[in-house]
């Protein structure tokens, strides 16, 4: 599991995903969580602009981010 450190209060799920390099592009992210493709502590998320914090997990395509 890779870890990722950001020093705000949070990251926006699609902003994280093209940070983490998990997608190419915004389009690209904000089609693979409108498809309920992204995993967010375990549970499908849906929502482009979730806010995550430190401790959350994101997973997509069998890789995992944990936001430290």
């Amino acid at each position: 599991m890779t870890e990722i450190k950001i020093d705000t209060e949070f990251i926006k799920l699609d902003a994280l995903l093209k940070f983490a390099n998990l997608v190419s592009s915004g389009g690209e992210a904000k089609i693979r969580i409108a498809e309920g493709e992204v995993a967010v502590n375990g549970e499908p998320c849906t929502m482009r602009g979730k806010k995550l914090r430190p401790g959350d997990t994101v997973t997509l395509d069998g890789e995992s981010v944990r936001i430290v």
